[in-house]
């Protein structure tokens, strides 16, 4: 079996629960008036602390705004990592997606928000990327632990591969102004990680 995470303790949790009360409200805003009216002041604002407050969480409105696609490519390495090791790498990775995708819709609504305002605010790009670039590492760390060979090219392409499958499954899987069926989503998923199975090789 994977590894279980650790007991937070009281001040972990008061931190957990300041950063998503500031990444919700940058989220909040940027829906309602648009990133480019976005302040850091009008955040911290919104969420009721002060603005040095919001600088021990984050450097920018930016990094705040895409703060929930950062925390969902976080609880999905988490989830991966607690996964049985009897458990394939393709197998533990959908399992893993399936269990953040039905663990809240008001979580599947907002990373959904932000993946739309994205699309419409170039300034969000650099970020988004940045938060891509981590998950991926983190990933391919978590899968060199899991097949034991951290040093082969392996965990680094499969992290690649499978992180590309399930942006473009989601990009697919979404429509405006609604959140789309989780059993939809997990059929493609299903899908996208048997194309992966079988190998991308093709006469």
């Amino acid at each position: 079996m994977g590894t279980p995470a650790p007991a937070v303790g009281r001040r972990e949790r008061k931190k957990q629960a300041t950063r998503a009360a500031l990444r919700d409200a940058a989220l909040r805003l940027a829906i309602r008036d648009g990133v480019e009216n976005v302040t850091v002041e009008r955040i911290a604002d919104e969420a009721d602390v002060a603005l040095r407050t919001f600088f021990n969480y984050f450097s920018s409105k930016e990094e705040a705004v895409v703060a929930t696609v950062s925390s969902a490519a976080e609880a999905l390495i988490a989830e991966f990592r607690a996964r049985p090791r009897t458990e394939s790498v393709l197998r533990a990775f959908r399992e893993a997606v399936l269990v953040i995708l039905n663990e809240s819709d008001a979580a599947n609504r907002d990373y959904l928000a932000v993946v739309r305002l994205i699309k419409r605010t170039p300034s969000l790009v650099p970020q988004q990327l940045a938060v891509l670039a981590a998950q991926e590492k983190a990933l391919a760390d978590a899968i060199g632990e899991r097949v034991g060979s951290s040093d082969s090219v392996y965990p680094a392409v499969c992290a690649a591969a499978v992180l590309a499958a399930l942006r473009i499954v989601v990009d697919q899987w979404q429509e405006p102004e609604r959140v789309p069926s989780a059993a939809v989503l997990g059929r493609r998923i299903d899908l996208v990680i048997a194309e992966l199975a079988t190998g991308l090789d093709r006469p």
